[in-house]
């Protein structure tokens, strides 16, 4: 456990717990109050008819809502050239994979899109045991233009345009999630895209590690999400 950690009284507790409960409650209010703000930022009509290779065939952005008025796509880091998708995705689509049975229960529908070929693409769900939907956008605009991947002439002039401003980077996909509306007559517009710890929102783990003592525990580490495997890679050697 913790070292030095105070130790107190059960009455002691309970005052301390109150006392955090309270900056609970304001913290609470503050997230509504920005939730409100996100949903009353201006949107941007999509005007490229962007198409993806899916399970059944060639499906548009506009296939992807499946009926219902809002779409969230979830950008899973897979390259072309890679053999297995991104841990740190793997963790995040763990932890969305069931819920998306939820959100459609409430006008929302939810997909995975990566650049790598469909067959990898379900060759690596089958592995998992997802059951989600996951499109491949290939050489398509897609992913570029909502800021996840980033061509060769973008990396070699040393900074990308990532979660709204310039990053040094070497990596040719990064992770994000995208919202899209469509209203009743077909048209779809870009409502919101997060990234980076934006994305922690989504994950349930990582709040589930944030209520413990040690917290998330990834101070000295290379770098925060280095202790991240693959479910079925946990004891393995670097996660081979």
């Amino acid at each position: 456990m913790p070292t030095k950690h105070a130790v107190v009284s059960p009455a002691e507790w309970v005052q301390a717990r109150r006392q955090l409960l309270a900056k609970e409650k304001e913290f609470n209010r503050l997230r509504d109050e920005l939730s409100r703000e996100r949903r009353e930022l201006p949107w941007e009509r999509v005007e490229k008819n962007y198409v993806f290779a899916g399970a059944h065939g060639q499906e548009t952005l506009a296939d992807l809502f499946a009926g219902h008025s809002q779409l969230i796509v979830y950008h899973f880091m897979f390259a072309p050239d890679w053999d297995t998708g991104c841990p740190s995705c793997s963790f995040w689509a763990d932890n969305f994979e069931r819920n998306v049975d939820h959100l459609r229960h409430r006008d929302v529908a939810m997909v995975a899109i990566s650049r790598a070929p469909l067959a990898k693409l379900d060759t690596f769900k089958q592995r998992k045991g997802w059951t989600f939907k996951w499109l491949s956008s290939g050489d398509g605009d897609f992913n570029y233009d909502y800021r996840v991947s980033f061509r060769p002439e973008a990396l070699a002039a040393g900074s990308v345009d990532y979660n709204y401003r310039q990053l040094q980077t070497s990596m040719t996909e990064l992770p994000g999630i995208s919202v899209f509306y469509r209203d009743t007559d077909g048209a779809i517009y870009h409502t919101y895209s997060c990234y980076s710890r934006g994305l922690d929102m989504l994950n349930a783990g990582y709040h589930y590690l944030d209520l413990v003592p040690k917290g998330r525990d990834e101070d000295g580490l290379p770098y925060n999400q280095a202790w991240i495997r693959e479910r079925d890679k946990y004891g393995s050697p670097q996660g081979v």
